[in-house]
């Protein structure tokens, strides 16, 4: 079975950290395209926006909002996919979710927003993160 099970989040104060992290299975995790996508509480229409991805080749990509403050990861001996979120801020509270192209030949990164999960082949669950001042 395909899954990509989603890990961390929570609540915190600004200024605070969280790492989030994905655990693939059934898909070959070295081969795959990530990405982190991130929907606003209340976001009427399911949609998401890109915080980061990371290509098979090692290219990542932030978004303008998380460089400097976010950092992605691949472990591919644990088949692992992480965020490690510092500075947050309250414009950050949403539900973020990681994902993967498993074959590896989609770009991640989306131009302003879309449907979510309507873009790459396995999705996490999602995960709220909420950030207070």
């Amino acid at each position: 079975e395909v899954q990509f099970l989603q890990f961390g989040g929570g609540s915190v104060q600004a200024g605070e950290s969280l790492r989030l992290s994905c655990t693939a299975s059934g898909f070959r995790f070295e081969r795959s395209n990530f990405g982190w996508y991130r929907q606003y509480a209340g976001n009427r229409g399911n949609e998401c926006e890109v915080v980061s991805s990371r290509k098979r080749d090692g290219t990542t990509y932030y978004a303008p909002f998380a460089k400097g403050r976010f950092t992605i990861s691949t472990d591919n001996a644990k088949s692992t996919l992480s965020l490690q979120m510092n500075g947050l801020n309250r414009d950050d509270t949403a539900v973020y979710y990681c994902a993967a192209d498993s074959d590896g030949v989609m770009d991640p990164v989306v131009d302003g927003t879309f449907p979510c999960a309507r873009y790459l082949d396995v999705w996490g669950q999602g995960t709220l993160v909420t950030v207070s001042a």
